[in-house]
């Protein structure tokens, strides 16, 4: 299958092509280098430099590329700049992302998988958290997510564009080739994984006093490798909906450290402080959907693994991708 693949220079987008690319599929990637890396791009596959604002661009690549899917990871994904700089949010997330939908129909692609985020939620009723939950998201990076949702559904009951969102919990890992690097790096374990490197003092705890075994924030981690293989399951004609992918177990910030240091041999000294105003106690996914209506099965559910990925990924490039 000729595969679409946006932001497939960032992380997860760049795993993801990988995969593809595994899976004996032809991939082309579309992205403007704001956040990915040129050299996260898979050699295998074709690149084409450019940004979804540019509708004739997007029109034009999505046509040469003959596109059958169309897989879509670009997106600004900061949760604090969206809350100072909304705009940014809904410009790139919403209406840049509508050229590529228009371009989409236009061209005749078949299948369109989104990817979304837990985000869109906001703070669970339940834990663990199924599709069916109310989406009340409290800030505009969440927002921006289900606003392009909810333009999926009306694409396909107008247009009969076929898709699958995916709502992401915690990416986190490596493969051999692809890992973590990014311009504003807020993600826990990489900024753990920095101090086992010897590239941060320490790391810190934003808040101790949650209604949780330890005090601290409980979140659902899910391997990178497994998000691409449930990308590629959903690429199956007749699948269609949204699905929540985490490994459906939480692990607290302190464990998480803990893992960390394990992994890695080295120690990890750590700073408390108060809590962040908008941090859930506790996130976990239910993924009982995407088992059984994709058959996807994560092939690495434990923490420790996500970790040893992580951490190797790391060690043999500890400044990241080169550019």
């Amino acid at each position: 299958m000729n595969v679409f693949v946006t932001g497939g220079a960032g992380y997860i987008g760049s795993v993801c092509s990988e995969e593809l690319l595994n899976a004996g599929h032809q991939v082309t990637v579309f992205d403007n280098l704001t956040e990915g890396h040129r050299s996260a791009v898979d050699s295998r596959a074709k690149f084409v430099p450019g940004c979804l604002s540019d509708a004739a661009l997007v029109k034009k690549s999505v046509a040469a590329a003959r596109a059958e899917a169309v897989l879509h990871f670009a997106a600004n994904a900061l949760v604090g700049e969206s809350m100072t700089n909304p705009g940014k949010y809904f410009r790139n997330n919403v209406a840049s992302g509508q050229n590529l939908l228009d371009a989409a129909v236009e061209c005749g692609v078949k299948k369109f998988v989104f990817s979304s985020t837990c985000a869109t939620y906001g703070p669970p009723d339940k834990i663990p958290m199924t599709e069916d939950l109310p989406q009340r998201p409290i800030n505009p990076y969440g927002e921006s997510k289900l606003m392009f949702e909810k333009m999926l559904l009306w694409y396909q009951q107008i247009h009969k564009l076929e898709f699958v969102a995916f709502r992401y919990f915690n990416a986190a890992g490596a493969s051999e080739k692809f890992g973590e690097h990014h311009r504003i790096e807020s993600h826990l374990i990489p900024n753990v994984l920095k101090v086992a490197l010897g590239q941060a003092a320490h790391c810190e705890i934003y808040g101790t006093d949650y209604p949780t075994p330890d005090g601290t924030c409980i979140r659902d981690y899910i391997h990178i490798r497994d998000l691409a293989q449930a990308h590629i399951l959903g690429l199956a004609p007749g699948k269609s909906g949204f699905f929540n992918l985490g490994n459906g177990d939480g692990y607290s910030v302190r464990e998480v450290i803990a893992t960390c240091e394990s992994v890695s041999g080295k120690k990890i000294p750590v700073i408390e402080k108060p809590r962040r105003p908008g941090d859930p106690p506790r996130l976990v996914a239910g993924a009982a959907k995407a088992k059984t209506e994709l058959g996807w099965k994560p092939q690495f559910p434990k923490l420790a693994d996500i970790v040893a990925t992580a951490w190797r990924w790391h060690q043999k490039n500890p400044d990241g991708y080169p550019d």
